[in-house]
């Protein structure tokens, strides 16, 4: 089994009582952790903690049998880990990104800072069970810390198969997801009515339909939340990166680039557990890894960073 992160980031931070208050509960390395500076959430139907940014891997890691791709993913996956990342989120659905992630653990020495979460993305149970056992085989891993229904494809099916696998040790959490900003109404029903440890949905500095009803439902619901398309695929960037950052992005919400900016205004969010952005590019992961550390905006900071954007 996959052991979840308790490792930290490069950038040092003085304690806090927060962190404080974690080393009775969750060990010394988790402490030290909080105390760097490293932000962690809690995942509700556990307690457990773990870091707010995470990885996706969607059409970055789908890069076939080239091992030149493949050596490169492994220094992404390196990098990852050298700043406090744990989460890393995969899928059936994205072509060879799962074997390309197994081989990358692999030669890393499965990292044990790795919170393996994936889906299964099929019909029919039969299919499930055998999808999700090549899944575990391509990772290496003889269970998932998260097995999620992906894009709610049969997942009346797949949760009775979850539970099932949960109480067998297979996976430790089970969830669903979406994609693309739909299937709300349906999302919701299942969050009233099923039990769930994750949820798994888009959200965004433009994209916030979320917070309407699923963000706080998740709060009452006490169901973890990973938050996918973060820069909405790579729009934010294409249409920001060349405007400048306000004058006040670092003191107020402790982002030093775009990519902090964005990510700080998702993980700030008290129903946001984990954030998964996706890159290809080691410059830009340590961009991303940097919203880890360093200072969070408060709601009303929150409000100022989305009209500032949405007025350019």
């Amino acid at each position: 089994m996959s052991q979840l992160r308790r490792g930290c980031t490069r950038r040092q931070f003085l304690a806090t009582t927060a962190a404080a208050a974690l080393a009775p509960t969750f060990g010394p390395e988790l402490a030290r952790a909080a105390s760097q500076g490293i932000h962690t959430r809690a995942i509700p139907s556990s307690g457990e903690r773990i870091p707010a940014v995470g990885m996706g891997t969607w059409i970055t890691f789908n890069v076939g049998g080239s091992t030149q791709l493949r050596e490169h993913r492994k220094r992404i996956l390196a990098e990852f880990f050298a700043h406090g990342g744990g989460m890393i989120d995969s899928s059936p659905m994205y072509g060879s990104s799962e074997d390309v992630v197994g081989w990358c653990l692999d030669r890393l020495g499965k990292p044990d800072g790795l919170i393996s979460a994936t889906k299964v993305w099929t019909r029919g149970m039969r299919d499930g069970v055998q999808q999700m056992a090549r899944s575990r085989a391509l990772w290496g891993l003889d269970s998932f810390d998260v097995m999620q229904v992906h894009n709610l494809v049969d997942w009346q099916t797949h949760l009775k198969t979850l539970r099932a696998h949960k109480d067998e040790g297979k996976v430790r959490y089970i969830g669903v997801t979406t994609s693309h900003g739909s299937r709300h109404d349906e999302l919701e029903r299942i969050m009233r009515n099923e039990p769930l440890d994750f949820v798994q949905f888009t959200y965004n500095i433009l994209d916030r339909w979320a917070e309407d009803r699923l963000l706080p439902l998740a709060r009452e619901r006490g169901i973890a939340v990973i938050v996918n398309r973060p820069y909405k695929r790579k729009q934010l960037f294409q249409q920001y990166q060349d405007q400048p950052l306000p004058g006040w992005a670092e003191a107020e919400a402790g982002a030093q680039n775009w990519a902090e900016f964005f990510l700080k205004f998702i993980i700030s969010h008290p129903a946001v557990t984990c954030a998964i952005p996706a890159t290809s590019q080691i410059p830009h992961m340590r961009e991303n890894m940097g919203a880890l550390s360093g200072p969070l905006p408060e709601q009303k900071t929150r409000e100022k960073m989305a009209r500032y954007v949405a007025g350019l």
